[in-house]
């Protein structure tokens, strides 16, 4: 797994915390709480709030990651968003998008979703190859709609381990301890992992990283204007990430 330099890590602050790649994100509803160790789907529906034992280290970190966010990614965004036609930016999102398939397909495999986990790589090699490297979405188009990204933290929760304490790491974001750790199984999966020309790497990673902070900017109004941003931020990741492992129990897809 190729190290990520210092520099992409402080443009990491939140393009993998709240809705990264999820622009659409609400305001922060009561949030369900955590998941019993061996879950059941419909028993999900009523939780204690997040488990956040750890709420004064967390707050510091989010405060560290919120001064690093002003002054370097969000720059960054405001400024690719005004540059870059809107068609442009489609076309590198869904780049970007397309390249987290095989990530996706793994983990749906490894939840016992065979046919999703099949549809997404064929919804890959479509892209990949008639797409022109997932800049278009042909496979759309053949039948193949996009299901909701996956990951090794959701693979984790459907096997059990589902009630894990909030995290806020330095430069990364909000996540829980299982999520942290998930992302050691999630990274070699990673077509940019694969390059070995770290500038190129580099830069693809930075482009991914702007790329997404730019779709969370129409969220920085609902950040202003909360009483607790440290509040509104915790309690609007979890509900999206109980969300997600929801459907993943119910065998759903987006």
């Amino acid at each position: 797994m190729k190290a990520i330099p210092t520099t992409l890590l402080m443009a990491m602050v939140l393009t993998h915390g709240a809705w990264a790649h999820d622009a659409a994100a609400p305001t922060a509803p009561p949030v369900e709480g955590p998941l019993q160790i061996e879950p059941d789907a419909d028993s999900i529906n009523a939780r204690a709030p997040v488990r956040d034992p750890w709420e004064n280290f967390n707050r510091k970190i989010h405060s560290f990651n919120n001064a690093a966010d002003r002054f370097v990614l969000r720059p960054l965004a405001v400024g690719y968003d005004k540059a870059v036609p809107d068609a442009a930016k489609a076309g590198v999102s869904r780049f970007f998008s397309n390249l987290g398939t095989p990530v996706t397909a793994m983990n749906q495999a490894l939840q016992g979703r065979p046919g999703d986990a099949a549809q997404s790589v064929g919804r890959f090699v479509a892209n990949t190859t008639v797409g022109i490297g997932g800049i278009f979405d042909p496979a759309s188009g053949f039948g193949m709609p996009r299901r909701g990204g996956e990951d090794f933290g959701q693979t984790l929760a459907t096997w059990g381990w589902s009630d894990s304490n909030y995290l806020v790491v330095p430069l990364l974001g909000p996540r829980t301890v299982r999520d942290t750790l998930a992302m050691l199984g999630d990274q070699p999966l990673s077509p940019i992992s694969q390059i070995q020309d770290s500038g190129v790497a580099a830069g693809l990673q930075m482009l991914e990283i702007v790329d997404g902070r730019t779709q969370m900017l129409p969220i920085d109004r609902f950040r202003r204007d909360a009483i607790d941003d440290y509040i509104f931020v915790r309690d609007a990741w979890a509900q999206r990430r109980n969300r997600q492992i929801r459907e993943d129990l119910r065998g759903d897809s987006d």
